[in-house]
């Protein structure tokens, strides 16, 4: 009866059979680790009674309490296998309505098993709330890709809802037993990952260990024996991580923070990004759910308090570099995770900055020449661990990747460089040749450093290559490599918003987030409802729940690429403006002010909105829908040729167009 996987598992006719407080005692047994409440205890009790007598006529069976869902470290309340079907029941005791979150919640379990767990992917799955002393309402039963949209039943009539079900659907044998032990392969959001990584999960845990992402570990335990080593021989030494979009980078990077935060050995860790969203929505998110797991426990902590904690293992980068300014304070950390790497900011960037707000003038260094002189302080050994993805560039005054190596030959070229061969791509070296890049260093290379198979884009794993040939304007790859997407990841166009918000909404269930994204140079988007300089929170975007107009789900603020990059989504409705605009041949790149766009010549910036429209389209895990506006013909700035080009050049790419509802 104890299972690795549960709390209690037993065939229905011994749950029958078996005492009440034993079965209590075992579920309490395999709860060892755990604080249980009084409450808890007794909902366990009424969820035992209300079951032995509901399902007394039943002939077969399995009865499975507290359920494990990995990713989202929850558990379900009883899994019970009848007639060859999977029913998920999520009590409420106690309960006299049927609530949408708990809908959402016992939704959100049978997605989760459906996309995960690899036993329920042709099972019938049924989510039921049983609201004890709700009243009794009529379900009209329906199902979509094999998930039956959330019954809804009180302690009195859960037998006859099963039997309902039964009588409706006839599936085919399956082991019971099987099905409880299946393989579990997940992949959380970055928000999800965090948290499960915060409360002592390891990445192997939260991770899909499938051949097509094995190298989430295998990199994790590469950068693990590349820290022993240069702990045990005195090496200092940068490891540049490589990925596609998507790929887990800053999943890899939050796990060796977390391992390696051991002060008592020397090995303080910090995670460290220049992504402030992306730090304020991990922060918020972290804080949140300690005060959640702290609130179950029974004890109370206030946000501010799990605040203070979690800021201090994620940092922005810049408050982190502005503190060793001036000083020779030696870092209390030997291990310096920087995320988004790429995006450091250039000599000349930072020498404005430092003048301007720190009223320093003259500053001699690039962020890369600073933040590794931060780190060479140590006497001894020390490892820096850069996260870099290609094509990431968004903002002017971005190094790029090659000012990391100029750093390294002009003043520390005794330091150990591991890099991957995927560096050796112009995304990567941009300007420079191969041998201008790495001459005169210390090159490790090491392929255990390079992430290649997207987990953000769970459904396919052909999206960032995709989005890669279209923005290269790589025609024929990207059909080849649409009609790979198409039948797994509805991706679709549309010239008309209503549309597409309505799509996303239809699209998602349960609690899967939907968002309105746009280019922050979208400023004609404007008519359309659609206002990139709109200031809002991110947290609350992503964080919030559907009944907070704040949140992603209400269709009203827009997210643009500085605020969702590194995070994501499940269904993305991305709105193209004139800014990057298809001429019938090539990608035209343009800025508008004050009345008119202007031509970007700027071979940089011209990268950086190119880039731009790169993190907006590889945002969405399970689906996408994009938004060309018509235009107007009596507004020059929103010509219909501005947009026309972009849409058909989509559309010979073999993207469906979304009919117009009414």
């Amino acid at each position: 009866m104890r299972s690795l996987r549960s709390y209690y598992s037993a065939p229905l006719i011994q749950f029958l059979q078996q005492p009440t407080e034993e079965i209590l005692g075992v579920i309490h047994s395999n709860n060892a680790t755990a604080d249980t409440t009084i409450e808890q205890s007794n909902t366990w009790g009424q969820e035992i009674s209300i079951l032995k007598e509901q399902l007394a006529k039943f002939n077969e069976g399995q009865v499975i309490f507290e359920y494990t869902i990995p990713r989202m470290g929850k558990r379900v309340d009883v899994v019970c296998l009848y007639k060859n079907i999977v029913f998920l029941l999520e009590f409420k005791c106690g309960d006299r309505e049927y609530h949408s979150t708990a809908y959402d919640q016992v939704y959100d379990y049978a997605l989760d098993l459906r996309n995960f767990h690899k036993e329920s992917h042709h099972k019938l799955l049924v989510p039921i709330i049983v609201s004890t002393l709700a009243p009794a309402v009529e379900n009209n039963i329906l199902d979509k890709e094999r998930i039956v949209f959330p019954l809804r039943c009180n302690a009195h009539n859960l037998a006859e809802t099963i039997f309902q079900v039964t009588a409706k659907y006839g599936d085919s044998p399956f082991d019971y037993k099987q099905w409880e032990q299946s393989e579990y392969l997940p992949t959380p959001t970055i928000v999800e990952a965090a948290q499960a990584l915060y409360r002592g999960h390891n990445v192997h845990d939260i991770t899909r260990s499938d051949a097509g992402a094995t190298n989430l570990t295998v990199t994790t335990a590469e950068l693990s024996k590349i820290i022993e080593h240069s702990k045990q021989n005195y090496r200092k030494s940068i490891c540049f991580v490589t990925g596609v979009p998507g790929a887990g980078k800053t999943l890899v990077g939050l796990n060796v923070a977390i391992e390696r935060s051991n002060a008592a050995q020397g090995e303080h860790a910090v995670f460290l990004s220049g992504n402030f969203p992306l730090v304020q929505v991990l922060q918020e998110a972290l804080a949140r759910d300690k005060v959640e797991q702290e609130k179950q426990k029974g004890q109370s902590i206030t946000k501010s308090e799990a605040l203070r904690s979690t800021s201090a293992f994620i940092q922005i980068i810049h408050k982190y570099r502005d503190y060793f300014v001036g000083n020779n304070y030696v870092p209390p950390e030997r291990v310096a995770i920087f995320d988004e790497a790429q995006r450091s900011w250039t000599k000349e960037m930072l020498s404005k900055f430092m003048s301007a707000k720190k009223g320093i003038p003259n500053f001699q260094y690039s962020e890369p020449e600073f933040l590794i002189s931060t780190m060479d302080r140590h006497g001894d050994w020390a490892v820096i661990i850069c996260l870099v993805g290609g094509g990431q560039e968004i903002n002017t005054g971005e190094a790029g990747l090659p000012e990391w190596f100029d750093a390294f030959r002009r003043s520390f070229p005794n330091w150990d460089v591991y890099i991957t061969p995927q560096l050796n791509d112009e995304e990567y070296r941009r300007d420079k040749t191969w041998s201008e890049l790495i001459q005169g260093l210390t090159i490790i290379e090491n392929p255990a450093l390079h992430l290649n198979t997207s987990v953000r884009s769970f459904r396919t794993p052909h999206l960032a290559s995709f989005v890669k040939a279209l923005l290269d304007v790589n025609s024929e790859q990207a059909k080849y490599l649409y009609d790979q997407i198409k039948d797994k990841y509805p991706l679709v166009i549309t010239r008309d918003l209503p549309t597409a918000k309505q799509w996303v909404k239809e699209q998602a269930r349960g609690t899967n987030k939907y968002g309105l994204l746009a280019s922050s140079g979208a400023l004609r988007l404007k008519p359309e409802g659609i206002y990139v300089k709109n200031e809002i929170s991110v947290a609350n975007w992503f964080l919030n729940d559907k009944e907070d107009v704040r949140s992603c789900y209400a269709l009203e603020d827009v997210v643009t690429e500085f605020d969702v990059q590194g995070l994501e989504v499940d269904f993305s409705i991305v709105a193209w403006d004139a800014d990057f605009r298809f001429n019938g041949q090539k990608w035209t790149f343009n800025n508008f002010t004050g009345s008119r766009w202007n031509h970007v010549n700027s071979t940089e910036k011209q990268l950086y909105l190119k880039n731009t429209y790169r993190v907006l389209l590889t945002r969405a895990r399970q689906g996408m829908v994009i938004f060309i506006p018509k235009g107007s013909l009596e507004d020059k700035t929103r010509c219909p040729a501005f947009y026309d080009n972009t849409y058909n050049y989509l559309k010979s790419l073999g993207l469906p167009e979304l009919q117009i509802t009414l």
